[in-house]
């Protein structure tokens, strides 16, 4: 049970192994900021190319991220991002889309 109680140190918040993971920390910060804009700007119909291009990106690098993480925080953090960027992905495009009128 000794191991259970080993004291967290603040970089244990994104790795839990204890090693420095710069990339899948990037692409998870990434995913959550894009999964946001998306889904903040999904509540304004005008503002659909916003959510429906940052939504999409931020389901690209979620994805990225899923394959290529190492801990469960990660993880988790990605999937909070994930769905941010696809209900904003969606409603995005149901309010008019990648283009908007702009391709005919």
């Amino acid at each position: 049970m000794a191991q259970a109680m080993r004291p967290q140190s603040p970089i244990s918040l994104l790795a839990t192994d204890g090693k420095p993971h710069p990339l899948q920390d990037t692409l998870m910060a990434v995913t959550l900021v894009l999964g946001a804009v998306a889904f903040i700007t999904a509540f304004w119909h005008h503002l659909h190319l916003i959510s429906s291009w940052a939504g999409l990106i931020g389901i690209l690098t979620g994805g990225y991220g899923q394959f290529i993480s190492i801990t469960t925080r990660e993880r988790f953090a990605l999937i909070i991002g994930l769905g941010a960027a696809a209900i904003g992905f969606f409603l995005g495009m149901a309010h008019g889309g990648l283009f908007g009128g702009w391709l005919g």
